[in-house]
């Protein structure tokens, strides 16, 4: 009771330090779920908005330039059908100035000869006043056959002095060769007055980029990123690599924000936006509300471990007292444990002692008995011992039977029951419960082929090495009719036989020939 009681001493003190810190642990793992899931559920909103605003600014750059195409699709014709004379150019010229009317977006509609020579325009700037053979757009269509739509790199324009993004289309003589240029301008401020009505925040930004990596606008507005190379930005990558759709995590190039880009490929022209949200403004109230959870639950976590601190003093000044009472109890009881099995332990060698063979082999011969089961017994000795002590001296010998000894534990240890035990002098007996004779002759054999293998010098035996002998015999007890001294008397004739015949052998009692080959 008193040795329960001590065990039990720290082990409810830790139980209690257990319970207060897992109390802790889930005030404070519960309050990092209900933010983490706070966190995503604001990302996610936040992803969404982001993915809304992206296709709702692809919607807006899609229709622009569709209608700005149309335009030039009708002029494409006319110039084609009507020609290029004086009355077909005042028609188109009207034509053009209502087109511009009509659609804000146009800063002017222009149409140029094979030569980029002002053909016909909607402003009122003379026609003979610029050549823009030299414009991107013109060397593409010059070079291109596709009669399809172009936008072009954005271009400060030579009539208004604006930064414009040019739409343009080839216009074809009856054989297919190059007969000009018919272009619409939108006007960068189009843009720019569409996405100031965004709600992005004050570090969000969005951006309209053509495939080619090339910025047409971004907010906020800086007139030095127009134009500029987008290629080797993280956004451009994802682009290009991740599909015309998607959403990412991307530190900008421009001011170096980390932003949640929404990026959206246009349906029919090559280009794209991407609508980015500050990463920082999007968690600035989720890291409001949590850092206001966390002081409340820091707060409760010092009550809840203030408690527990006061409850485990409680606990441990109670139980002081007890593990005082039975402390010297203790001792005693550990001294009488050392005491006892000093007393069943063979000094030297660390095997059983005599007392300890005794009284197993008393125990174990009556189990046999009980159950008719076989017991084994190996008698072992160390050849020419006494020539070994005489020629390397007593402490030479101790520690001669201290390695045997050792090597014998270590190879009988292989089942519990068994016990190795030094019987006297140079002599070690070794129980085997539950073995017969041919199972303790292999064991036997064992030991003398590893304290061979050992090769511990020995001048005084033939082979110059340390040696050993060893008798075996087994028996099924009968009650009444067998004594343990029989199985002792059996397996030492054995050991003798064994001397007898040279040594560095194993003999059983049931057989006076060797049952292993010596060396």
């Amino acid at each position: 009771m008193e040795n329960s009681l001590i065990l039990n001493q720290p082990s409810i003190i830790w139980r209690a330090i257990a319970f207060v810190a897992i109390v802790c642990l889930c005030l404070v793992v519960l309050d990092g779920w209900r933010s983490w899931n706070a966190r995503s559920f604001e990302l996610a909103e936040m992803n969404i908005a982001a993915s809304n605003l992206a296709r709702a600014m692809a919607q807006q750059a899609d229709d622009t330039f569709k209608e700005a195409d149309t335009a030039l699709l009708g002029i494409v014709e006319r110039v084609q059908h009507d020609g290029t004379g004086p009355v077909a150019l005042k028609r188109l010229h009207d034509v053009l100035v209502m087109r511009q009317q009509e659609l804000t977006q146009l800063a002017g509609l222009f149409v140029y000869d094979e030569n980029g020579i002002w053909i016909v325009n909607s402003t009122s700037t003379p026609l003979d006043r610029f050549n823009n053979s030299d414009r991107e757009y013109f060397k593409f269509h010059r070079l291109h056959a596709d009669l399809g739509p172009h936008i072009g790199v954005p271009v400060i324009s030579r009539s208004s002095g604006k930064w414009i993004v040019p739409v343009s289309r080839r216009i074809n003589k009856p054989d297919g060769s190059f007969s000009g240029v018919v272009l619409a301008t939108i006007d960068i401020d189009f843009f720019k007055a569409f996405y100031s009505t965004l709600q992005i925040g004050n570090a969000g930004a969005v951006a309209l980029v053509l495939n080619s990596g090339v910025m047409l606008i971004r907010r906020p507005f800086d007139v030095n990123v127009i134009g500029k190379n987008m290629r080797g930005t993280q956004l451009y990558r994802h682009y290009t690599t991740q599909g015309p759709t998607g959403t990412a995590f991307i530190k900008s190039a421009q001011d170096g924000v980390t932003r949640l880009n929404s990026y959206r490929s246009l349906q029919h022209y090559p280009v794209f936006v991407a609508a980015a949200l500050s990463k920082d403004e999007i968690l600035h109230e989720w890291w409001r509300d949590t850092i206001w959870h966390a002081a409340g639950v820091l707060c409760l976590v010092i009550v809840v471990g203030l408690f527990g601190w006061h409850l485990i003093k409680q606990i441990e000044l109670r139980t002081t007292a007890e593990a005082e009472l039975t402390k010297t109890h203790a001792s005693l009881e550990k001294v009488n444990r050392t005491l006892e099995q000093l007393a069943m332990q063979d000094g030297l060698t660390g095997l059983a002692n005599r007392r300890q063979f005794d009284v197993t082999l008393q125990s174990e011969f009556n189990r046999a008995t009980r159950h008719a089961s076989s017991l084994a017994l190996i008698m072992l000795d160390v050849d020419f011992f006494k020539q070994y002590n005489d020629i390397y001296g007593h402490a030479a010998g101790d520690e001669c039977l201290r390695t045997v000894g050792g090597l014998v534990m270590d190879l009988t240890a292989r089942r519990p029951g068994d016990l190795a035990a030094r019987y006297g002098g140079e002599e070690i007996a070794v129980l085997l419960p539950n073995a017969g004779v041919s199972d303790a002759v292999a064991i036997a054999n064992d030991i003398c082929d590893a304290i061979r293998g050992l090769e511990i010098e020995h001048a005084g035996n033939p082979v110059g090495f340390v040696t050993i002998s060893a008798g075996v015999d087994a028996q099924v007890p009968i009650r009444g009719a067998s004594e343990p001294t029989e199985l002792m008397l059996a397996a030492d004739r054995a050991l003798y036989e064994a001397k007898k015949n040279g040594r560095n052998r194993v003999l059983a009692a049931s057989d006076n020939r060797p049952s292993s080959t010596t060396v």
